[in-house]
């Protein structure tokens, strides 16, 4: 179909799969005349790319129109309704129409039915920062795109080190490549630990470290994020939010409310099928540790804004934080 719908969250995989789509399509000879972006996220602009999209191309190759940022998936006027359907059903055989935007299609909407009708939809949310086997699975993929081989202990900490972050996941491979010198063997842990800093990714491992009162590795990831220049507010924020997500899983549990999809809204978790590692996480812990968590959380973030030892500051919450009671 020479219609495209790309949504979702992920910008970085979303752009790169729009550009491949624009390599493939056009001829480079006649891009000038053969390929306009819009920002479609007016009535206006819809119509006017829909307009140019309906142009047959201008000499060798296809014709791309790019409708970016659009909201025909979420609101659609009767004008604009009524444009697209002229449109996408007359399309010239070498003129490729493609919707993108951040936002989840509205099912109900007659042009977002009118899209899937006739559009090649792909979503390109980011994998949720708890999947870590998804995340591995996407270090592999996307090593393996590059011919770069990676060691599955090098494919674990480079999971670890970027978390869910697409965009630089591709920058640290593309470094990494540069980097090895032996094409051959397969760099290791030890040598990507030399050269990727870690992400909130690893943040998020503190505090399930915190969680589970294993102070001793608390303060070691602790000093190992700070020797990678994570920044300490960063660290505080990741923290505050793992708390506050625990405290209201655990609230609404006790509240006797069962419905993954209500706790989900309450507590302003994304996934409705996390819920069910958060109820796990904080299965053996009460409201009342949780929520004593967060005065110490406060008191940490106004320290690391006041300008004192950031260092003394991180180790003395953490000690604080395990040394709550899980009663």
């Amino acid at each position: 179909m020479p219609t495209y719908l790309y949504w979702g969250e992920d910008e970085y995989q979303l752009l790169q799969a729009t550009q491949k789509l624009r390599s493939s399509l056009l001829d480079p000879m006649w891009l000038d005349f053969n390929y306009v972006k819009i920002i479609a996220s007016s009535d206006e602009q819809i119509i006017d790319g829909l307009n140019q999209a309906a142009t047959p191309p201008f000499g060798m190759g296809n014709r791309l129109t790019w409708l970016a940022e659009t909201t025909i998936a979420q609101r659609c006027s009767d004008a604009v309704l009524a444009e697209l359907e002229r449109t996408i059903s007359h399309l010239p055989p070498e003129s490729y129409l493609i919707f993108t935007t951040p936002h989840k299609p509205d099912g109900r909407l007659k042009s977002t039915k009118l899209l899937q009708k006739h559009a090649t939809t792909t979503e390109f949310s980011p994998i949720p920062s708890w999947n870590t086997s998804a995340i591995e699975q996407l270090v592999r993929q996307s090593a393996a795109s590059i011919g770069l081989k990676l060691s599955p202990d090098g494919v674990k900490l480079l999971a670890d080190l970027v978390g869910n972050d697409s965009r630089r996941l591709f920058m640290e491979l593309e470094k990494l490549q540069l980097w090895q010198s032996d094409k051959q063997k397969p760099l290791d842990a030890e040598s990507i630990d030399l050269l990727v800093q870690a992400s909130a990714h690893n943040s998020l491992q503190l505090g399930s470290a915190i969680l589970a009162t294993e102070t001793s590795q608390a303060l070691a990831l602790v000093a190992e994020l700070l020797s990678r220049n994570e920044p300490p507010l960063r660290i505080s924020a990741t923290l505050t939010g793992q708390f506050r997500t625990w405290l209201w899983v655990k609230l609404m549990q006790e509240s006797g409310e069962r419905d993954d999809k209500t706790i989900a809204e309450a507590a302003e978790v994304g996934n409705p099928k996390r819920i069910y590692f958060l109820k796990q996480e904080v299965k053996a812990h009460s409201s009342d540790r949780l929520q004593q968590a967060l005065p110490i959380l406060l008191k940490l973030e106004s320290a690391l804004k006041s300008g004192g030892d950031e260092t003394a500051a991180l180790q003395t919450a953490v000690i604080q934080l395990c040394g709550l009671s899980h009663k």
